[in-house]
């Protein structure tokens, strides 16, 4: 009998490294471009840190995904030659520490030696790969999928910050630099909000695609990811303040 229903914890593998990736794209270059622009640096090299950023990131992103996950997967294994080994050395043992497994869990003595012994007739590693270290089909690590994943996430959600940045020396905004800059503001303040505004609308939605497709709450994650990509372009922009008056 084939088992007809879907969870949502199957999508945890892929869901959990394009959250990651199109989250970091949008604070890390969001950030970076704010914080170059607050340190009055001219359109050409706000963009070109931009890019720079965007290509530094998801080839980061991309080999960090893979060698962690990587990690994982080595300890994985590691685990099960040490489980295949005790199984071959001594079966009769592992019977009852999987009985013990499953007499924790509350079943009665004698059940629990039943299913033990017909789960390890079946296929003793797997039964004590799932019950007794934990892992499963869904949660198996796939480095290269978490890598690709990753990588192309992350170039997604720095095109968003990025490509405000390109367009905006053409947006018919003069006025509102002129007049900044004559009320003693800061001539790169309209870039900087326009590149906040939009990198904040782009974590708001995806907190909230990532919720849906996860089944959490919507309002939480939206909440999550705003004030923690908030909180990253404010220090950022802190800095480059910082550093451009001490360069002027």
């Amino acid at each position: 009998m084939k088992h007809s229903e879907f969870h949502n914890a199957g999508r945890i593998g892929w869901l959990r490294a394009a959250v990651l990736g199109a989250n970091d794209g949008i604070v890390s270059v969001s950030s970076l471009i704010i914080g170059v622009a607050a340190s009055h640096a001219d359109p050409q090299s706000i963009v070109v840190s931009g890019v720079a950023g965007l290509m530094a990131g998801a080839m980061s992103m991309a080999a960090g995904e893979y060698v962690s996950v990587s990690s994982q997967v080595d300890t994985e294994q590691a685990d099960l030659k040490r489980e295949a080994r005790e199984l071959a050395e001594n079966r009769h043992h592992e019977l009852n520490e999987l009985t013990t497994i499953y007499v924790n869990r509350g079943l009665q003595p004698e059940l629990a030696r039943q299913v033990a012994e017909q789960l390890m007739a079946h296929d003793a590693l797997a039964a004590h790969a799932r019950d007794e270290l934990g892992l499963t089909d869904i949660a198996t690590a796939r480095p290269l999928q978490a890598s690709i994943v990753s990588a192309l996430t992350f170039s997604l959600g720095a095109l968003l910050p990025l490509s405000m940045a390109m367009i905006f020396p053409h947006l018919p905004l003069a006025p509102v630099s002129r007049w900044l800059m004559a009320a003693g503001g800061s001539d790169a303040l309209p870039m900087i909000s326009a590149v906040g505004a939009i990198s904040l609308l782009a974590l708001m939605s995806l907190g909230a695609l990532s919720a849906r497709a996860g089944g959490a709450s919507v309002w939480l994650a939206v909440g999550r990811v705003s004030f923690w990509g908030m909180l990253s372009m404010i220090v950022t922009a802190g800095v480059g303040l910082l550093f451009g008056a001490a360069t002027a």
